[in-house]
């Protein structure tokens, strides 16, 4: 029975990028002037299961780029070469023209990589030259180097189904010397119950080479948590003892038993495969289609619960009790999905080490990354689109915040400046924060360039509105055009994409001592704690981080101004009173000012004061999509499906302060 290799691609494609990431991490983790075995070994574990997985699935211009990298990783490895910055600029240009290959292997595309051929040849120049011996080269690695090896190896019953093949991995084993294979057909079932997807096979291999157990283990490196693997030295038999051992004791020769055929003599019993007690790969679509479906259960439930309110409690006891345990469990279901796709941040920072030292060193500046707060979690989704947006933030940075090392120097800082990278939980929320320890932003060159284009500012703008400035679209405050900054169309898009993952963005500066740029986030995109608020016999739903107090106005607090616009004085500051039943059409008129309730909300530094007719309540609500289902509305981030059944909107409250501002400007 053929099996189809396809199927196992994606997995091959996910680790490999995994890989790729980790040779990153260690790459620019790594002392060139005192590298580290361990740093070493995982940089080249990463390229070695490349190598193979691109062999087995027929990607042969990957596994022939990995192999020339492989082999300069394998000199650093054994001590045959040592480490500099060259060599490190080397690798971490490979990885990012095997991410290219990947990508287009991945796509289903051929595109001609320019950069492997002049890098392959780079990398083949630094092999023909002679290779600079480490004092210590010499000297017997920790595994120690021996000449008779024996190799237990149990794969587990389900290896196969993961797009790995036992075989392969003895054949590769067979590479390292004269290799002695002996199989275990104990576990064999009869013909009509052998599943040809399963492995029933285990083997006993005496290797004689030298070779030490670390060259042993990379070749089962691929295959590590498949398997039980044991190795063990063993003392060198002389040619005389082996030629006279006898020969139903001699175990086939390595290309037969690499057949697959039993062999006379099974291993000495070994530990039976163990249940794989890891993690699976799920495909995305799949959590996000169970996601829908808890959703759908908690919008069902919640339309249980509010029948059962019109039901007699002594009567209806169990009922009761029943709906009560749903809900609960409910609950619990709800949580434990969503956790599927949280994951934790350091999914994001882990890329940022390469974007500071490559911008860094273009822009010939000094900079170090810290990062804390790597453990907290945040969903997928979220994870996915606020890469772009922190990168920007990051290389503006750089770019535009921190000084030259003479210019730091100058003026009595260290001439190594700083970024730190933070993440940590608030509320239902989460906050990521960019700061850096620069020159700050520049308030009076802000309001120029903002007035150049044709804004009209006044002098006392407080500091927080004239740093939102930067999100203008166009406005830039870069001397010069680069490929890194200057043409105005970056803020304004990280802006908007953080508002579209319903998020605010804040920033502080402070001249000569730096700027911190503060990003709060949902936790997810799929649900939502919100305030319920009546209008007319319309339902809206007013996210709950964005409410900040309640209350009935006095008529005295309400000012009245040109065009029609009302203030509404709140412990002396005044915010602008805007009424939903005319931001949205609904029939009807408002209650008077007086008998009605006023809701304040506050997005992106900026309160406003909204009419309503009746607080409902507070609840967590399922978010649909309501631009997929039927069109955008301004102002409205999307809608809930209430327990009666009726379709209740979700405020956009960043977008309804901000169509208020363009309103009062024009």
């Amino acid at each position: 029975m053929s099996i189809d290799m396809k199927q196992f691609h994606q997995a091959f494609f996910e680790e490999s990028f995994e890989g790729l990431q980790a040779m990153e991490a260690a790459l620019l983790a790594l002392d060139p002037n005192s590298a580290d075995s361990e740093t070493v070994n995982t940089i080249f574990r990463a390229a070695h299961s490349i190598k193979g997985g691109a062999g087995t699935f027929g990607f042969n211009e990957i596994a022939t780029f990995t192999h020339d990298l492989e082999t300069l990783l394998d000199q650093v490895r054994s001590g045959q070469r040592a480490t500099d910055t060259a060599l490190v600029d080397v690798v971490l240009r490979s990885v990012d023209v095997l991410r290219e290959m990947l990508e287009c292997a991945r796509d289903g595309y051929q595109a001609e990589i320019t950069a492997a051929s002049g890098l392959r040849g780079e990398i083949q120049a630094l092999l023909e030259h002679d290779a600079a011996t480490p004092a210590d080269a010499t000297s017997e690695t920790e595994s120690g180097v021996g000449g008779h090896w024996q190799i237990g190896f149990a794969p587990h019953r389900d290896i196969m189904l993961t797009g790995n093949d036992p075989l392969r991995i003895l054949r590769e084993l067979a590479r390292l010397g004269d290799a002695m294979v002996t199989a275990d057909a104990s576990d064999l079932p009869s013909l009509l119950d052998v599943d040809p997807e399963q492995c029933y096979l285990r083997w006993t291999i005496e290797l004689h080479g030298e070779v030490s157990e670390n060259d042993i283990r990379e070749v089962f490196a691929w295959v590590d948590d498949e398997c039980d693997l044991t190795i063990q030295a063993q003392v060198e038999k002389s040619q005389t003892e082996r030629a006279s051992q006898p020969p139903e004791e001699v175990a086939e020769s390595a290309p037969d038993a690499l057949a697959g055929a039993p062999a006379a003599q099974p291993t000495p019993a070994s530990k039976p495969p163990r249940k794989d007690a890891g993690s699976i790969r799920v495909a995305t679509d799949k959590i996000d289609q169970l996601i829908n479906l808890v959703g759908e259960l908690v919008i069902t439930q919640s339309m249980l619960e509010q029948t059962a309110r019109t039901l007699d409690p002594v009567t209806n006891e169990l009922l009761l009790s029943g709906l009560s345990e749903l809900e609960r469990n409910t609950r619990h279901l709800q949580e434990a999905v969503m956790s599927t796709r949280m994951l934790p941040v350091d999914f994001v920072f882990s890329r940022f080490p390469r974007v500071v030292r490559d911008t860094a060193t273009r822009l010939g500046k000094q900079v170090v990354l810290e990062t804390s707060g790597e453990g907290a979690e945040l969903d997928k989704g979220v994870i996915e689109k606020i890469v772009d947006p922190l990168n920007h933030i990051v290389r503006n940075a750089i770019d535009h915040g921190i000084e030259m090392p003479q210019e730091r120097t100058a003026a009595g800082k260290p001439a190594q400046a700083s970024i730190r990278l933070s993440a940590w939980h608030q509320g239902g929320h989460i906050a990521l924060q960019v700061s850096d320890d620069g020159k700050g932003l520049d308030r009076d060159k802000i309001l120029a360039k903002a007035r150049d284009a044709g804004m009209s500012l006044a002098d006392n703008l407080p500091d927080s509105e004239v740093w939102q400035l930067i999100f203008a679209p166009g406005l830039s405050t870069a001397a010069e055009v680069t490929d890194i900054s200057g043409r105005g169309v970056g803020m304004d898009v990280v802006r908007r994409n953080i508002q579209s993952l319903g998020g605010s963005v804040d920033i502080e500066s402070q001249t000569g001592v730096g700027t911190q740029v503060t990003i709060r986030l949902p936790l997810t995109l799929a649900i939502l704690d919100g305030m319920s608020v009546r209008v007319g016999e319309e339902i809206y739903i007013l996210p709950l981080d964005s409410v900040i107090e309640s209350l009935q106005p006095q008529l005295d607090d309400i000012r009245s101004m040109a065009g029609a616009a009302r203030l509404m004085q709140v412990r002396g500051e005044f915010l602008p009173l805007l009424s939903l039943r005319e931001l949205f059409g609904v029939a009807g008129q408002d209650l008077p000012l007086d008998h009605g309730i006023v809701v304040i909300v506050e997005a992106e530094g900026r309160q406003v004061a909204l009419i309503v007719d009746e607080l409902v309540g507070q609840q967590q609500v399922v978010i649909k999509s309501l631009e997929r289902n039927y069109r955008r509305v301004s102002g409205i981030s999307g809608a809930t499906i209430l327990g009666d059944g009726r379709v209740a909107l979700i405020l956009d409250v960043g977008e309804v302060i901000r169509s208020r501002q363009i309103a009062a400007a024009a």
